[in-house]
């Protein structure tokens, strides 16, 4: 389902230049895999940990998970006039993108008081159905939807040179995980197609759910109230409630991911935190907005910055 380069089959990472950043990767996995060195982890120990929006794909000019609840909130806006007049149904019926993108931003820096707004919203949208009408939703969605600037399909808006470290981690022994402030249940129906990882290894926000009985079976019902939502300090309680481990290598690019990087580290063992920086307007977007404390953090603790403009060959 991606396009990126290809090169010999023994040759990592063909999608990303030489270079500091490339070597580091390399460099790191090589040396905590090598059999019998003195940095050498157990396979059991190597868990590897990557946010999803803005760091395994697009997430400009909004969350691909955004797109898919708008435009559950337009039908819901056209058959109640009413709600056309309140947030956050009328910025998905009038397309106001700004506002949507401004709730993000402000989340970003520490200001949630719009996503609350937008929160009740998407909460309504997908309220008493089940989990399993919510995942055919969502899969049906991801495998026909276009994205609004780029002209490719949402599932070609996964990054390729972020799968081919997935790919390489796998065949180092690593155990990958999404841990994402997306929802859990709208990434898992396409994680193993796009990702190679498994569903039971996706961990995200999702919603409260209830037990409903029907005669010999039942179902799992989706009610409109959060049950947890996986970003900032979350990331790295739902890593250990999940894996009971720090991970090894963490990915991210977003202020949101800073405790999830920072879990990484810990004494007398090698740590690779990887912020994705999102400077390439041409091939994809070009913001810092969001990301301002990750950025000046990798700086401080030598974090390994990935440019998406000098870094990558290719983006999609």
């Amino acid at each position: 389902m991606n396009e990126k380069n290809t090169g010999p089959a023994d040759t990592p990472l063909p999608s990303w230049r030489d270079g500091a950043t490339k070597a580091a990767v390399l460099g790191f996995v090589e040396r905590v895999t090598a059999e019998e060195g003195p940095d050498e982890v157990p396979p059991d120990d190597r868990i590897a940990v990557f946010d999803n929006d803005g760091t395994l794909w697009c997430e400009k000019p909004m969350p691909i998970q955004l797109d898919f609840i708008l435009r559950r909130l337009v039908e819901m806006a056209e058959h109640d006039p009413e709600l056309r007049t309140r947030q956050p149904w009328q910025a998905a019926y009038t397309k106001d993108y700004a506002w949507l993108n401004n709730v993000i931003t402000a989340h970003y820096h520490g200001d949630d008081t719009t996503l609350k707004i937008l929160a009740a919203g998407v909460l309504a949208g997908f309220a008493e159905v089940t989990v399993e009408e919510f995942e055919a939703q969502a899969d049906t969605f991801l495998r026909t939807a276009l994205h609004p600037t780029l002209d490719r399909s949402y599932l070609t808006c996964s990054y390729a040179p972020m799968i081919e470290l997935l790919q390489y981690l796998d065949t180092k022994g690593f155990r990958n995980y999404i841990v994402s402030g997306g929802g859990r249940d709208f990434m898992r129906p396409i994680s193993q197609d796009v990702y190679g990882i498994p569903r039971q290894r996706v961990i995200g926000s999702g919603v409260s759910l209830t037990w409903k009985e029907n005669g010999s079976s039942g179902s799992i019902i989706r009610k409109p109230e959060a049950d947890v939502v996986d970003d900032g300090p979350e990331k790295p309680i739902r890593i250990w409630n999940r894996t009971g481990q720090r991970p090894l290598l963490s990915a991210g690019n977003s202020n949101g991911d800073i405790p999830m990087l920072q879990f990484s580290e810990q004494p007398n063992r090698p740590a690779l935190r990887l912020l994705l920086l999102h400077d390439d307007s041409d091939r994809e977007f070009d913001y810092v907005a969001g990301a301002e404390q990750a950025l000046k953090l990798a700086g401080d603790k030598g974090w390994t910055v990935v440019s998406v403009k000098d870094d990558w060959t290719t983006v999609f």
